[in-house]
């Protein structure tokens, strides 16, 4: 393992490399797409906790037996939702081959300790539906907005929901990645998988006024803009950068909280209820199963509620 990747790997912590290329926990996690670092290093964190005085790096995870990771488990499962159980579950299942593959744990003590089934249950997904009447809210803020930031973050907004995505999507996003003759733009998602998005309509006609303000230097597609109004070419945008602009053009244009995952959401949603197939939204939004783009699918939903209407409470409001 090279130093950078193993400093990567530690979130930027100043440790020696020779310690981290045979740390199981350190291996793991560069072996990680950098979104996921992040969000797996806190759940070995999190399990490291339970387990003792101990954190992702310094939790001695290859002398873990099945008692062990058992017992782990039946902590997860009483502490969270299935969905995050099962995410820090995956990342011992992941630090635990580390440590086989590094020679730490013979192959018998790996495969029992990794014998521990996944908690069930089902949970309704986080966030709401944003509806049309708040996306124009919101692209009406920033074309109110007569800087440089305004036009950039109007086609920021219009690509989250039309193309439904991801923080990490969207930033990583460069100026050859889009077709502006056929509005192609091409994605690079989870694990390396690419995937093409259709910049159409409204959100074509954003993103040209914004690459006109941008220009044609290569580089990142969404760039830095300073206060004074003067784009910082070459500077890409950062996830926290998208997630202030959200908060920022929600709060002007006075709706309710939301949330950049809830464009994903509604993308979806949407899709579906105007009659697209699940399996083609499925390859929209990049999702590895068919099952995740379900759980955003309102339709099951409207149908109980309007089933729910066929009863009949014989109840008669009081008189004010």
């Amino acid at each position: 393992m090279t130093t950078e990747l193993a400093t990567k790997a530690t979130g930027g912590e100043l440790v020696a490399a020779g310690d981290l290329a045979n740390n199981p926990a350190a291996v793991y996690l560069a072996s990680l797409a950098h979104g996921s670092r992040r969000t797996m290093q806190e759940a070995l964190n999190t399990m490291a906790g339970i387990l003792g005085d101990f954190d992702a790096f310094s939790c001695p995870w290859a002398m873990l037996r099945f008692q062990h990771t058992s017992a782990l488990r039946s902590q997860l499962a009483e502490r969270y939702a299935a969905a995050t159980a099962n995410k820090m579950l995956s990342a011992l299942r992941g630090v635990l081959k580390a440590a086989w593959r590094l020679g730490q744990m013979d192959a018998e003590a790996y495969t029992r300790a990794v014998d521990v089934g996944s908690v069930t249950g089902e949970t309704l997904p986080t966030g709401r539906a944003i509806a049309a009447g708040e996306l124009a809210a919101l692209l009406k803020t920033c074309t109110a907005d007569t800087t440089a930031a305004g036009a950039r973050d109007a086609a920021l907004l219009a690509l989250l929901y039309s193309c439904g995505l991801r923080r990490a999507e969207v930033v990583a996003l460069d100026l050859a990645d889009y077709n502006p003759t056929t509005g192609a733009l091409t994605v690079r998602g989870k694990r390396n998988k690419q995937r093409l998005a259709h910049v159409v309509n409204g959100s074509r006609l954003a993103l040209t006024d914004w690459l006109t303000i941008r220009g044609d230097d290569a580089g990142p597609l969404f760039l830095a803009v300073n206060k004074g109004g003067a784009i910082r070419q070459g500077q890409r945008f950062t996830t926290q950068a998208v997630y202030n602009v959200v908060q920022k053009r929600a709060a002007e244009a006075g709706i309710e909280s939301i949330s950049c995952h809830d464009f994903r959401r509604t993308f979806v949603g949407d899709l579906l209820d105007a009659g697209a197939d699940i399996a083609t939204v499925q390859r929209l939004a990049g999702h590895a199963s068919v099952n995740t783009t379900a759980r955003y699918d309102r339709r099951p939903e409207e149908a109980k509620r309007k089933a729910a209407e066929l009863l009949h409470i014989p109840y008669t409001a009081r008189k004010a």
